[in-house]
């Protein structure tokens, strides 16, 4: 029997259907739509549609906030405001007629890549998505820990600087364009991560440095959850983490960090994601399985 998977997002729901063994079998998605009674009815035309070519054990979601699959609500908020503060997982099972498992969307991505991705063979892992802002997981013995008040892995809220800025605000893609809007002159989004280093290509010493001042805290950040947590490995997500020297500019900071703190001996590990996408997807169903 197969799993139908979703991923929730606030622009757009990816789904697929896969095997218990993670392999996709197909996969599609549609933009997630402003209403609730519109989301359940396009949750509900995916089942359809696959219902003549697939049996289906259950439905596997990968969601945005405080997700709490044992009492089915969302807490928290998200960019889909009409997901929150009600049991929609009894909804969900109601609308598809299966059996219903659902996780955060960090959580899922980090299970994924434990499962069968790039820290696979790893049961401790810290996983740290890169974006707007900073978010993440904590996996330990192979299994999300969420923390009493389901915040584990809220690794953006960390104060990194003396002025209370938060990681989120300076080591995210976000926080580093806001930073140099501001060297610049400029209102704060009027300079995209793309345009960023764009401009750091062509010598631009305002980018250069904003971009070091975000490798810098990312890397204090990690530095500082490794001796939190003491992970086997770091997995390094979302989109800015497939530029090919992303990886190596945090660890060129590690090592100014590692050369001023000698009593330090664990370095921490870094990997990046190997599933991009499709790792909510794939860790929504180990979520379903477990």
């Amino acid at each position: 029997m197969a799993i139908l998977s979703f991923d929730v997002g606030g622009s757009s729901v990816k789904f697929a259907v896969m095997e218990k063994d993670g392999a996709i079998k197909e996969k599609g998605s549609f933009t997630t739509p402003d209403n609730l009674e519109d989301f359940y009815a396009c949750l509900a035309k995916v089942k359809n549609d696959f219902a003549s070519k697939y049996d289906f054990e259950g439905a596997a979601f990968s969601l945005p906030g405080a997700v709490d699959n044992r009492s089915g609500i969302i807490g928290g908020a998200s960019a889909i405001d009409y997901i929150h503060n009600f049991p929609i997982k009894e909804a969900f099972v109601e609308k598809l007629g299966m059996p219903v498992a659902m996780e955060n969307d960090a959580n899922c991505a980090a299970l994924g890549e434990v499962w069968l991705g790039a820290a696979k063979g790893h049961k401790d892992v810290a996983f740290v998505v890169v974006g707007s802002g900073i978010g993440g997981a904590v996996v330990k013995d192979g299994h999300v820990h969420t923390g009493a008040h389901l915040q584990g892995g809220e690794f953006g809220y960390i104060i990194v600087g003396e002025d209370f800025k938060t990681l989120s605000e300076t080591g995210s893609t976000g926080g580093m364009t806001a930073y140099l809007a501001e060297l610049k002159g400029m209102e704060k989004g009027s300079i995209n991560g793309k345009q960023a280093f764009e401009m750091l290509e062509n010598g631009d010493e305002d980018a250069v440095k904003a971009i070091e001042r975000m490798y810098f805290y990312l890397a204090r950040g990690i530095y500082d959850i490794q001796y939190i947590y003491d992970p086997e490995v770091f997995l390094i997500g979302g989109a800015i983490s497939e530029r090919e020297d992303f990886v190596e500019n945090i660890e060129k900071q590690i090592d100014k960090i590692f050369a001023e703190i000698s009593i330090a001996k664990v370095r921490p590990k870094i990997l990046r994601c190997e599933f991009g996408n499709d790792a909510n997807l794939i860790g929504a169903v180990y979520n379903f399985l477990n």
